[in-house]
């Protein structure tokens, strides 16, 4: 299943760019996200809880950075996490890419192909987009909070 979302965040794209390379300030901006921690060089294990229609789920797994290319704006990395009580998993390859729009705003797209296995699947395409874009919409504006107070922080100094 392919998710693509897109969120414009009014800042420099330099801003948006240094801001997602920071994973655990990422993890942060992503909804029902308990536990993002680095374990070793690019890798990070983390916990996510979220609610899918009556069924609550936590996720517990790891994510890897694959890739960074400042010139494109683009980081790449893989997923994996499982939910136990629940039975199921998920695979995801994800890609940010930060395109500058203007010298003052930026594009941000996120491209995720997922595998939904187990009984987690059963839920259906329909209702696992309409969640995914629920956290895509909320992960976008914690971005932009989380930036822009950034940038209101420095030019206050």
């Amino acid at each position: 299943m392919e998710f693509v979302n897109t969120a414009r965040i009014p800042a420099p794209r330099g801003r948006v760019w240094d801001f997602i390379q920071d994973l655990e300030s990422v993890g942060q901006c992503v909804p029902g996200v308990e536990r993002m921690e680095a374990t070793g060089d690019d890798q990070y294990r983390g916990t996510m809880r979220i609610k899918v229609g009556p069924i609550a789920l936590k996720f517990e797994g790891d994510l890897a950075l694959k890739e960074r290319d400042p010139s494109t704006g683009t980081t790449r990395m893989h997923a994996q996490a499982s939910d136990k009580r629940v039975g199921g998993s998920v695979q995801a390859r994800m890609t940010m890419q930060a395109t500058e729009v203007s010298p003052t705003e930026t594009e941000l797209v996120v491209r995720t192909d997922a595998a939904v296995l187990g009984r987690i699947g059963e839920f259906g395409q329909p209702v696992m987009r309409k969640k995914a874009d629920q956290i895509m919409a909320e992960f976008a504006t914690n971005v932009s909070r989380r930036v822009t107070a950034g940038s209101a922080s420095r030019n206050a100094a």
